[in-house]
């Protein structure tokens, strides 16, 4: 029988004015790699703080509040991975991925799932044997992302495959937004228990100046309207709603 590898260990780094990039390090192979560095200083102090080195990095979209630490990452020695759908605006990229491909870190494996709709080129990293996936800014806790460039039939697709994860799956996503998510999610489902419940604990998280991500799928399903929207027709509507929140 296998060795099961010890888990991964991840570190949320704010950046910028919420965006969080993800450190993540496998204890057994002493690798590490960050998802989406907006800006490189504060990962690679993270990083150093810790005694780990950067081998990778893992871009989910062409944004710059997400590869604008891409540059300065790669001459401290790490190696750029990202959509294939983006290449031409991620100017950075080593490694171009899509569908089907798989990420590794360590003894850890992630499989690319292509999520369209807020970049039509949008990558999200599942690793279904450690139970989490990046999303980006593609499923936030109680939300999902803007609709730049796709439709709201691209992202309500995006909500079916992230909510037939299993439900302990932990999200880790590409900003804080979750008490302006939580104030939507009770505008338009008044009536829902779990979302009344969990504005509150998410209110009072943020008082005290902690983080909401890393959440879970289970606690989406309940609570995320756009998941929640039964179609994608009503997805846009949501959408276009939350714009102008």
């Amino acid at each position: 029988m296998a060795e099961t590898p010890p888990p991964l260990q991840i570190v949320a780094v704010p950046l910028l004015s919420d965006n969080y990039a993800w450190l993540i390090y496998d204890p057994k192979t002493e690798d590490a790699a960050v998802v989406d560095p907006g800006e490189a200083a504060p990962v690679l102090a993270a990083a150093q703080q810790r005694g780990w080195h950067i081998s990778q990095v893992w871009t989910t979209h062409w944004h710059p509040d997400h590869t604008g630490g891409n540059a300065e990452m790669k001459a401290a020695g790490a190696t750029i991975t990202g959509p294939a759908a983006e290449k031409d605006r991620i100017p950075t990229l080593d490694t171009f991925v899509g569908a089907g491909d798989i990420v590794r870190l360590g003894s850890h494996t992630g499989h690319v799932l292509s999520v369209p709709g807020h970049t039509q080129g949008h990558i999200a990293l599942h690793f279904p044997n450690d139970a989490l996936v990046f999303t980006g800014d593609t499923l936030f806790a109680m939300g999902c992302g803007r609709l730049f460039e796709g439709t709201p039939a691209d992202m309500w697709g995006n909500m079916q495959a992230y909510a037939a994860m299993p439900p302990e799956t932990k999200v880790y996503c590409g900003h804080e937004y979750t008490a302006g998510n939580a104030a939507f999610a009770a505008h338009v489902d008044p009536d829902n228990a779990a979302v009344a419940a969990r504005r509150v604990a998410v209110d009072r998280q943020r008082a005290m100046g902690e983080p909401t991500v890393p959440f879970t799928i289970g606690e989406e399903r309940d609570t995320n309207p756009f998941m929640r929207a039964g179609s994608a027709e009503r997805l846009g509507e949501l959408r276009t709603q939350k714009d102008t929140f």
